[in-house]
């Protein structure tokens, strides 16, 4: 059919069932067809952008040219509809189901607890099933390459990995168990040792893999591929037309006669645009059908690359011509697969094209300067012919006027150089793939060519620094050159977009040092030199080992104590599992989407939604709000952008949110917004009071010290970031003012509260539910109430349901996370270590809840004064920590008595475990023998304080029903979050009544089954619910005593009928009052908390100074919870709360424009911990023989205690970089602020390198981003 005409037929199978779709549009993307035309809701929407992994699916394609099917995982959110013509889409529906038949991948990931709050599950299952199909039996580097596309914010990975390798096949060890000890102890690996040590899981019970049982490709797929005859297809949508030609003339002949039309292969460029910045073209020209862009032809010259092959295929290509030539004529092949590597996802590699990242000219392309440093050409082709053009500088330059045939990558047939010979030449690429030097055997420079990314708008090339470096020896004369010429070359302004320029500049430097130093080593080897290289710089570590977890563990008859699989792993891991968008839409709903500021302080003087209300699908209008104490919709001014204005209804999600762009807001901007804590400082804009604690006479104890050290420390925030966007549905009733409420909240009571203000209607009339939360961590408290106070207007507005579910970059536009901080510090100390006085101010601007809720922030601040003042002192860190540390019975500076006895066990046990001793001798001996590669070790305690310290929070209900079968239904008022207390719930009735957990139940948290609702936060959770349950169960179990006695030998059926036809109440409210804790601000003393949870963290981390780039090389934790409910949850609650701290200190990093505006808005942007960052030894030890009769069975909460855990990482980090220092002749306290990126690494290492670039003067200069 030609482009002209409309509407062909798309044809296409999902999970083995044929799709045909007449009126395909343009901009639907598969997810938003799975979910909402199919129901297929087991592949979720994280981030939108092709990020998260959350909606891999798995595409599968026959290749009639080599009769072969390909299977690759893609992003369902980036995947066009229009794209899938003849392809077979494989869902987790598809994979397996518990109605069916599990597949072992879901089996595995489930039942080594790789599932907690469930939502990143079925991506995590698509990648691995995905993997599994193209080889069955993966090695560990291809388990963790294809799941590093998939973010977890829950787990921490490790379970996630260890269910994954059971299916390698060199895997002996045997963690591949799930034991909780490990041969890599020493003699442990015996079939004694094997039962005397609990498991987390059995290996043993896994179903096998069997390929044959797999979904087969369609055969009607095959027939139509190799008996169609080529022809275009055309689908027009309600903005859109997506035209798909199927020669390469037809190709040319579009583009000529419209040449604004992008050409869309894996919409991995186009697709965000066109999602996220609103970008409309009228022609889409899809080439994915013209063959000829996929052609590979060998050559003398080298290998000729279709444009059109995607980053996968050319990774696979070039990892085959290794095999086939000899090492030094694949240089630069060995460059280009080390870059792909690092290149995207999994996900996006198999489907983004080599022509279309070229074409594209990011700036920071991993790619382009490789080719173009590597000589390589490009065959480009129009209407008038096809030329061939060297792929330099001057190639980053858009035309539209012609497409991207091929590339030809000339490092197949680089001239060999024979060891010794002085006629022979060598190219040599960078360890960052950005330089190419030609020597002859005199060490001369005959050609060099250096390309970075990053330092200008597209790809650049050093030329004048390649000029001065060409026709010299390369000696250390020629390099001191390089680096003047280089400075002046690449210039950023000091407000470059991108920011990090100071940083920017160094690595230019630092790239051509790093390949200096590969240059002599190539050199040595050859025989031209015959001095001693510096040093040889390696990759950082990359392969995560198998781990310990040590626990115990009860008998097998008691349920509590023992390693229960999270009780909804299996329906998470198989898609089944119900999340509050999943429920099924009802008829007449609407879809709410939300305007907000684009300003941080003005005046609204106007508000126009008329252009909204006139497109397609848009039914009304939210922008009166009256009722609840707190302004949800702004009304005259705005105070930060991102403020909420109001809302637009519309019959689908696209329509909605086209409507809220449509709005127009006038502004008028008011003088001096505050963005910096100095700027509230400044202006004493934070709230009062503002609360301290004293101890003693400050400044009478500073003038006993011996020494006093002054510093100032800054922490940035964090963004939630939990897999979960906020999800909402209001459904009217339809009869007196009664709603049910299905939100994502942690707090349902607060959440009811709320909407029943806003409507001015009594509570009893708001029934809130939610069945499980794909992730909180404080995030999903006070601004999801907000969000369903709007949601419950527009649904009494219009008398129909209503939904909102916020995109990625709105939630963390909108929610806020946790609070940055700027603290001062005074800290006088004997030369012992001795801490005697201390003086510290904080000032956090307004942010919300985040586990641990302020804690981190203080303890961070006490901990790096602790480390300035060990380094002051030229003492290990670890000695000034165990100096100051509780000893015997203490009391808090609050007067709070506790025994730290555990305390010190942990810390003793960490020591004992990690092999602290030996370790610190071999980092210093590793320091010793390396200049630019160090390692860094620390070790930190952690003494975290449980409940919450408003006293009426600490209480808890719950409802159990026997019925008469004898099933068990269990309802409490926590939410279950992918913290597994519903499981611990049904552990805890399990044990009270005497049954297994299989014959209870627990469906959903509801305000119509249990009222007044606590916060689910605070790692109080367990412990409040657990009491509500077991309080209830007792009852019952009680009440089922007579029958019992009078038929001892009856079964629970049997006694639970009798009672029933007694007339027994099998219905019990169980109720929890807990501790009454208070703090007293005016007498600065009290009882704030019930308990304490210790632990104790040891982590070593290896950097590379020249980058500021690190890998976590061990970490060992020892924890204090007390008696385990259940260790598999617990373990996993340590294992993500430590990631979510490493995240929180080393990796992410919020960036606001000096207009307040949010950049970070998305995985793209916003860094959270993925597979690559595990540590690769990863021990957990529970601390054994542990009480606390504070809490249910003697446990103690653990989801918020251990994060500031994550901070030992920094520590580590901070004791590498002033080894690097002290090589530089630097010694004492230096400022390392968090999160310690690897621009502040880089440039708190001090190199030589890093002293060359001049610091731009503040105040000259308006920065791209703030420091907040």
């Amino acid at each position: 059919m030609s482009a002209e005409n409309e509407g062909d037929m798309l044809c296409f199978f999902i999970n083995g069932k044929k799709v045909t779709e007449k009126n395909a549009d343009p901009e639907t993307m598969l997810l938003s067809f799975l979910r909402e035309k199919l129901r297929l809701t087991g592949t979720k929407s994280g981030c939108g952008g092709g990020g998260c992994g959350a909606c891999t699916v798995m595409v599968s394609r026959y290749q009639p040219a080599t009769k072969t099917i390909m299977h690759f995982s893609a992003n369902a959110c980036l995947l066009p509809l229009c794209s899938l013509q003849g392809a077979a889409v494989t869902t987790v529906e598809g994979v397996g189901s518990t109605k069916s038949r599990i597949h072992p991948v879901q089996e595995r990931i489930a039942k080594a607890h790789g599932s907690q709050c469930g939502f990143c599950t079925p991506g995590m299952v698509m990648s691995m099933y995905t993997l599994l199909r193209n080889k069955p039996q993966p090695s560990m580097e291809d388990i963790t390459q294809h799941l590093a596309g998939n973010l977890c914010r829950c787990t921490g990975y490790r379970p996630i990995i260890d269910g994954c390798r059971t299916f390698c096949q060199e895997e002996n060890c045997c963690q591949a168990t799930g034991a909780g000890d490990c041969c890599l102890n020493g003699d442990t690996n015996d079939d004694e040792a094997e039962h005397e040590k609990p498991r987390l899981f059995n290996k043993e019970e896994f179903l096998p893999l069997d390929p044959s049982q797999e979904i087969i490709f369609p055969p009607e797929l095959i027939l139509m591929s190799e008996s169609a005859s080529p022809q275009s297809l055309t689908f027009q949508g309600e903005r859109m037309r997506w035209v798909s030609p199927s020669s390469l003339q037809e190709l040319l002949q579009l583009k000529t006669r419209n040449p604004a039309a992008p050409l869309v292969m894996g919409n991995t460029n186009i697709g965000p645009d066109i999602k996220f910045k609103g970008t409309v073209h009228p022609l889409i020209i899809s080439p994915t059908r013209v063959m000829e862009l996929f052609e590979v032809t060998q050559t003398p010259q080298g290998v000729w690359v279709g444009a059109g092959c995607s980053l996968s295929e050319l990774q696979s290509l070039l990892e085959k011509l290794l095999l086939q030539s000899p090492q030094e004529k694949t240089e630069l092949f060995r460059a280009l697969i080390q870059q792909l590597g690092n290149l995207g996802s999994q996900q996006i590699r198999n489907v983004a094209s080599l022509g279309g990242h070229i074409m594209s000219a990011f700036p920071n392309s991993d790619l382009n300067p490789v080719l173009a440093a590597g000589s390589c050409r490009v065959s480009v082709i129009s209407n008038g012919g096809r030329r061939e053009v060297p792929l330099d500088q001057n190639f980053f330059v858009r035309d539209s006027a012609f497409c991207l045939y091929s590339l030809l990558q000339e490092g197949g047939v680089c001239p060999s150089f024979p060891t010794g010979s002085e006629e022979g030449e060598q190219l040599l690429h960078g360890d960052h793939r950005d330089e190419g030097v030609l020597l002859r055997g005199v060490s001369v420079v005959q050609d060099v060519s250096i390309y970075y990314g990053g330092m200008g708008p597209t790809t650049v090339s050093a030329s004048k620094t390649c000029q001065a470096i060409i026709s010299r020896r390369w000696d250390e004369e020629t390099l001191s050159r390089a680096y003047d010429v280089l400075l002046e070359e690449l210039v950023l302004p000091p407000s470059a977009p991108g920011g990090k320029v100071e940083f920017r500049r160094s690595l230019t430097l630092s790239f051509l040092f790093k390949f200096n130093l590969e240059v002599l080593q190539r050199l040595r080897d050859m025989n031209v030199i015959t001095d001693e290289v510096p040093e040889k710089m390696q990759p950082l570590p990359k392969e995560i080992q198998p781990s310990l977890q040590e626990f115990q563990s009860q008998s097998e008859q008691d349920p509590v104590g023992r390693p229960m699989m999270h009780r909804s792993a299996l329906s998470q891991a198989t898609g089944e599992a119900v999340y509050c968008d999943d429920i099924p839409t009802t008829d007449g709903e609407l879809f709410l989407a939300l305007v907000t500021s684009s300003r941080a302080k003005a005046r609204i003087t106007g508000l126009d939604v008329s252009e909204a209300l006139q497109l397609p699908g848009v039914v009304d209008k939210v922008r009166e709000m009256c009722g609840y104490e707190e302004e949800l919709l702004a009304e005259s001014e705005v105070s930060c952008v991102g403020q909420m204005l109001c809302a637009v209804l519309a019959d689908t999600r696209a329509h909605a949110r086209r409507g809220a762009a449509a709005v127009k807001v006038g502004y008028e901007d008011l003088p001096e917004p505050i963005f910096t804590t100095e700027e509230a400082i400044e202006k004493s804009s934070f709230y009062e009071p503002l609360r301290s604690i004293e101890r003693g006479n400050v400044t009478e104890a500073f003038k006993t010290v011996d020494q006093i050290h002054e510093g100032e420390f800054r922490m940035g925030g964090q963004e939630h970031f939990y897999m979960e966007t906020q999800s909402m549905l209001v459904v009217p009733v339809g009869e007196e003012t009664e709603f049910n409420v299905y939100v994502s909240s942690q707090y349902l009571s607060f959440t009811q509260d709320a909407i029943a203000e806003t409507l001015g209607i009594p509570s009893n009339r708001v029934m809130c539910h939610v069945k499980r939360i794909g992730g909180a961590f404080g995030g999903k408290v006070f601004k999801t109430a907000i969000l369903a106070c709007i949601t419950s207007v527009a649904a009494w507005k219009t008398n129909r349901a209503v939904r909102c579910v916020l995109e990625r970059g709105e939630d963390m536009l909108i929610t806020g996370g946790r609070h940055p901080v700027l603290a001062k510090y005074k800290v006088g100390f004997m030369h012992d270590g001795r801490i005697v006085a201390a003086d510290i101010q904080t000032n956090l601007p307004s942010n919300t809840a985040f586990r641990g809720f302020g804690v981190p922030q203080g303890l961070m601040v006490l901990e790096n004064m602790i480390n300035d003042v060990a380094m002051a002192l030229g003492r290990p860190a670890d000695q000034i920590r165990e100096m100051n540390m509780y000893e015997g019975p203490s009391i808090t500076h609050y007067k709070f008595a506790f025994s730290p006895e555990n305390l010190r066990r942990c810390w003793q046990e960490c020591k004992e475990k990690c092999e602290f001793s030996a370790r610190r001798s071999a980092v210093q001996e590793f320091n010793l023998q390396h200049r630019w590669r160090k390692r860094g070790m620390a070790i930190v305690p952690v003494k975290f304080g449980l409940a919450f310290s408003e006293s009426f929070l600490n209480q808890a209900a719950a409802l159990v029903h026997i019925y008469k079968d004898g099933s068990v239904l269990v309802s409490h008022g926590g939410t279950e979050m992918g913290q597994g207390l519903h499981t611990k719930m049904q552990q805890v009735a399990s044990r009270e009544l005497h049954i297994p957990a299989s014959k209870i139940y627990i469906s959903e948290t509801s305000t119509n089954t249990v009222p007044n609702t606590s916060p689910s936060g605070g790692s109080y959770g367990t412990d409040a619910n657990g009491m509500a349950v077991k309080d209830a169960c007792q009852i019952l179990y009680q009440r089922l005593e007579p029958i019992r006695k009078k038929n001892p030998k009856g079964s629970w059926e049997s006694w639970v009928m009798a009672a029933f036809l007694d007339k027994i109440s099998l219905s019990v409210t169980g109720f929890y009052r807990g501790p009454d804790l208070y703090m007293d601000w005016e007498k600065m003393e009290g009882q704030p908390y019930a308990y304490f949870t210790f632990g104790v963290c040891c982590c070593e981390v290896e950097l590379d100074c020249l980058t500021g780039d690190y890998r976590t090389v061990r970490t060992d934790i020892v924890a204090d919870i007390g008696k385990s409910v259940n260790p598999s949850m617990d373990i996993g609650q340590i294992e993500g709360a430590f990631m979510q701290g490493l995240g929180l200190f080393t990796l992410e990093e919020l960036k606001f424009s000096p207009a307040g505006l949010l950049y970070t808005r998305g995985p793209s942007q916003y860094k959270i911990p993925a597979v690559c960052d595990v540590p690769l030894h990863f021990n957990v030890y529970l601390l054994s023989d542990s009480d606390n009769p504070h809490a249910i069975y003697s446990s103690k909460g653990i989801g918020e205690p251990v994060l500031f855990l994550g901070s030992t990482a920094f520590f580590a980090i901070k004791d590498a970089v002033s080894a690097a220092r002290s090589d530089s002749g630097l010694f004492g306290p230096f400022s390392l602020n968090s999160p310690a990126t690897p621009e502040r690494i880089c440039l708190a290492c001090a190199s030589p390198l890093t002293q060359k670039i001049p610091a731009s003067k503040p105040g000259s200069f308006t920065p791209w981003a703030l420091n907040i």
